[in-house]
This record gives structure tokens, sequence and C-alpha cells, in this order.
């Protein structure tokens, strides 16, 4: 018989996780779960936004970006440049816009 796991998934999915990559993947996972998190990252996916596109494109108040695009940067999702006195923030990692992407595929999936 043989136990080796058949894909990468499956051993991922068998990997015994450490506390602090367990704690990780929650924050990333709460991240994901506001809907207004998620709309910033949809724009992002699109490409690099200013603080003030973002407002405008969601119709959010600027604090309200800029207190969400903050804890994002904090999780390592989102990341910043500055051009003068803007900042322009792009997706940090790929992998959770695919993650993003593959929930939507499975909400909209009939």
């Amino acid at each position: 018989m043989n136990d080796k796991p058949e894909n990468n998934t499956e051993a991922l999915l068998n990997f015994e996780l450490d506390e602090e990559t367990l704690y990780s993947v929650s924050q990333t996972f709460k991240a994901l779960s506001d809907p207004t998190r998620l709309r910033i990252l949809n724009l992002l996916s699109s490409g690099e936004h200013s603080v003030n596109e973002i407002s405008r494109e969601l119709s959010l108040m600027q604090s309200t970006v800029s207190h969400q695009l903050r804890f994002l940067k904090n999780l390592r999702l989102v990341k910043f440049r500055r051009q003068g006195s803007n900042l322009y923030y792009s997706c940090d990692d790929m992998h959770v816009i695919d993650l993003l992407k593959q929930a939507i595929e499975h909400v909209n999936h009939n």
C-alpha cells in the first residue's frame, strides 16, 4: 500500500500546521471575509490605484479606504509606492488574488 500523497494539494492538507501558520492563514481569511476589503482587492487585481482613485471607483470615503488598505498592508496582501504626495497601491501577493478568483468562481458555479 502506498501512503504517498497523490498531489501537492493533498500533501498540503495533510501537513501539520504550527500555531504561527494557523494564525497567519486565519488572518488572511479574515481579510477576505470583509466585503469592503474584497472590493478593494478586486479593483487592485486590475492594476495599481491611488487611494483617491480607489475611493472614487468604489464610492467609499477616503478614511475607510485608508483604514482597509492599512489592514491589508499589514498582512502583506497589498503594497504601495509613493509618488510625490500620493500613495499608489497594488497587490502584493497574487496567491491571494487567485484564492479570491477561485472563491468568486465557486460562488458563481451553477
